[in-house]
């Protein structure tokens, strides 16, 4: 998750998506999910409350300042590259399983009621990102289950 000024999706050199001021979400979907850990990382995703308020401190939240979401497919966030020198990607989710948890993903991001922007699942995509702060914060449904 990384708050933004902007953020722009191409694919072919075509744009499909931007935004303004929001949250680039590069989401990575594993074989382990599970329909209750999507759902409350889309909430959590909406309720941060990382934008400064008047007094500089981080106490505002995507609804309180009118932002977006961007949100974009990335397997490789579930890369292990412990051992050589190629990562491996075997506990990234199989394509059709890992589509059909981002859809579940977005469209719990849609249900909170703010503006969801997408890039194209499965595509090469260029992003360009105009960073804000930077603000990067990692967010792992698997720390639920701990």
């Amino acid at each position: 998750m990384q708050r933004v000024s902007s953020a722009v999706v191409r694919v072919d050199g075509r744009e499909v998506s931007r935004i303004g001021k929001g949250f680039l979400l590069l989401v990575g979907v594993g074989r382990k999910e599970r329909e209750e850990d999507v759902r409350w990382l889309a909430r959590k995703c909406v309720g941060l409350r990382i934008f400064e308020d008047d007094e500089g401190k981080m106490n505002l939240s995507l609804g309180d300042v009118g932002g977006s979401i961007l949100a974009v497919s990335q397997f490789t966030l579930y890369a292990d590259c412990k051992k050589g020198k190629r990562p491996s990607f075997v506990d990234a989710a199989p394509f059709e399983e890992g589509r059909q948890w981002f859809r579940i993903f977005v469209n719990e991001l849609k249900a909170c009621g703010v503006v969801v922007e997408e890039g194209v699942y499965g595509a090469k995509m260029g992003v360009s990102v105009g960073n804000d702060g930077p603000v990067s914060l990692m967010l792992d449904a698997e720390e639920l289950r701990c």
